[in-house]
């Protein structure tokens, strides 16, 4: 299997796990009264379904972009050797003005 799918699969389980832990919270918390409303439901299985598996779509996503982003070379902070670094410095620049027609007044 190439490695692009295993790492999918590997941070899209993480995702779904932690929007587990995050439903699970919700629901011990009684987060604007989820858990009555839940328990009293006749499909409260479902409903706890539902909520889990699109928490886990986000989750999950958030996820594997962390991951493809976090796979980015990092920049070499040693400096290199025998390369001067970039430094701006201001610098003049002429301005030329064109001249006034001799026949005005200020």
């Amino acid at each position: 299997m190439p490695d692009l799918i295993k790492l999918y699969i590997r941070h899209s389980l993480i995702g779904f796990a932690i929007a587990g832990v995050f439903v699970a919270a919700l629901l011990y918390l009684n987060v604007m009264n989820l858990w009555t409303l839940v328990s009293n439901d006749q499909s409260a299985i479902l409903v706890v379904f539902i909520l889990w598996f699109f928490n886990g779509v986000v989750f999950a996503s958030v996820q594997f972009a962390y991951a493809v982003m976090n796979l980015a070379e990092k920049p070499d902070r040693s400096g290199g050797k025998g390369v001067t670094p970039f430094v701006l410095a201001p610098q003049k620049a002429l301005v030329h003005a064109p001249r006034r027609p001799s026949g005005l007044k200020r």
